[in-house]
């Protein structure tokens, strides 16, 4: 999923939140001295990845993209399925896509010693180009998937994939909706489990300050 996704299904804490955005950007496990909620929404972030990777309905999709999309197709549908998130974001959170984005410009904003330089970068690039409510146009999503296709270090499909996905919309939207559903269940459900903190080597992670 991308961080649409994962910004709503940690919740409304917002060291959970900001845990989601960091799990992008940081390898390893999170740093014992960081506070316990941020940490566990590095984690969170995480098992969410894992799960949707596993999930059968979206091992199905990406089965359906031949190549040399198929390759690429988990970062397409992790795209795809926060567009899908975006255009009816009410019905799944009961709040305005517009104020959502909003809340989450000033997470990040207010808490930037927490911040990467990758995900400083990252959040200029979500003010220019109004994300994540920007991810409801698909001129954002070509920008986006243009963007990660510039970063990757080889030659890959990424910035032609959109197309693809917009033949495959009605077959996707069902996939979306079982698959965000079993999200917010699992997410929940992980919540609940996980308290046994998270342990890490010192040195493991930084965060620049």
């Amino acid at each position: 999923m991308n961080f649409l996704a994962h910004a709503v299904l940690a919740g409304p804490d917002p060291w959970l939140r900001l845990g989601g955005f960091l799990g992008d950007f940081v390898h390893g496990s999170p740093a014992p001295a960081w506070p316990l909620g941020l940490q566990r929404g590095v984690r969170l972030h995480r098992a969410i990845d894992g799960f949707t990777d596993r999930h059968p309905s979206v091992v199905e999709a990406r089965n359906s993209f031949v190549a040399p999309y198929r390759r690429f197709a988990g970062i397409g549908l992790d795209i795809w399925f926060d567009h899908c998130l975006a255009l009816d974001f009410s019905r799944w959170t009961g709040q305005s896509l517009a104020e959502y984005s909003l809340e989450l410009e000033a997470l990040l904003c207010s808490h930037d010693a927490w911040l990467t330089p990758e995900l400083r970068r990252f959040r200029a690039y979500m003010q220019a180009h109004h994300l994540p409510a920007g991810y409801a146009d698909p001129v954002e999503l070509q920008a986006a998937l243009s963007g990660i296709s510039r970063r990757l270090r080889f030659a890959n499909p990424l910035a032609e994939m959109l197309p693809q996905l917009q033949i495959r919309s009605q077959a996707l939207q069902p996939v979306f909706e079982t698959l965000f559903g079993d999200l917010q269940d699992f997410a929940r459900e992980w919540l609940q489990a996980d308290t046994s903190g998270a342990v890490a080597t010192p040195g493991q992670m930084r965060i620049s300050r």
